[in-house]
């Protein structure tokens, strides 16, 4: 087994794998369908005005422009990850995760949607939403925590 890497070159290897395909294929999906919603629900939205769906359409618009912000700066990491410095490569790791939170909170405007369609509809996707969140997270997490592991004792 080669020398450990000590805690800085560790924290640097850890925010390049932070920046992978899996997380940017989610936000990917979320901002798909986010402009969907956006779309159809803004086409039902001008026949049929509703306050409860202006509100549920307003909390996914705050959300889009944060989504958009996360492919801006995965983008330029990836791009230039061999320019970036640490401390850079970490703040745009911190900023990156910041708008991955808020893009999340766009599912509470699609929960809106649902509830003002069908309260059961709303619970069942309220429940579900928030089990496939919470199963996506430790799912990350664990495979952040093999990764480090396997930093470790590749090094």
């Amino acid at each position: 087994m080669g020398p450990q890497l000590d805690e800085s070159e560790l924290e640097v290897e850890l925010a390049k794998a932070s920046f992978t395909d899996k997380r940017w294929t989610i936000m990917a999906a979320l901002l798909g369908t986010n402009t969907a919603v956006m779309l159809f629900q803004g086409i039902e939205q001008n026949k049929d005005p509703q306050n409860f769906r202006e509100i549920a359409l307003i909390f996914i618009a705050i959300c889009l422009p944060f989504q958009a912000v996360y492919f801006m700066i995965h983008t330029y990491v990836i791009e230039y990850s061999e320019a970036i410095g640490t401390n850079s490569h970490i703040i745009l790791q911190r900023l990156s995760a910041l708008c991955q939170v808020i893009a999340y909170f766009s599912i509470g405007g699609v929960i809106l949607l649902w509830y003002n369609m069908s309260q059961t509809v709303g619970i069942a996707f309220t429940l579900s939403a928030g089990i496939a969140i919470i199963l996506v997270r430790l799912a990350m997490s664990q495979a952040e925590s093999l990764e480090k592991e396997r930093i470790e004792t590749s090094e």
